[in-house]
């Protein structure tokens, strides 16, 4: 009997390592897909609104994340912080994306960089 559970765990744990391998070539094909975001130079994130910059930081360290986290990170509500990331959205600082009930923002990459408007 104890022969038994000791070959059902080895092929549990071998099929444990199959599955660690397989999820470490997905991540690893995955990582190439991301676009690296775009440089941004420091006086064009000055050009943004201290609101406006405050949330961006927020998602620049995140990497991408919903109103509700930059709301909790931020201490500002998150109808506030909803309507700063679509307004960085639509001025093309930022890209969102619906991920099931969830709206993802995410920072502008080269592949799908937009026209800025011209500050100044």
């Amino acid at each position: 009997m104890n022969v038994v559970r000791r070959s059902a765990l080895d092929g549990i744990l071998n099929e444990m390592r199959q599955i660690r391998y397989r999820l470490d070539d997905i991540e690893a094909a995955l990582s190439g897909w991301n676009p690296q975001p775009l440089k941004i130079s420091e006086s064009e994130l000055f050009s943004l609104s201290d609101h406006l910059r405050k949330t961006y930081l927020t998602v620049m360290s995140k990497g991408q994340c919903s109103a509700t986290e930059v709301s909790n990170l931020s201490g500002r509500s998150r109808a506030m912080e909803s309507n700063y990331l679509n307004q960085l959205a639509r001025m093309g600082w930022l890209t969102k994306r619906k991920d099931s009930k969830t709206t993802r923002f995410c920072l502008i990459s080269k592949n799908v960089l937009k026209e800025r408007p011209q500050q100044g």
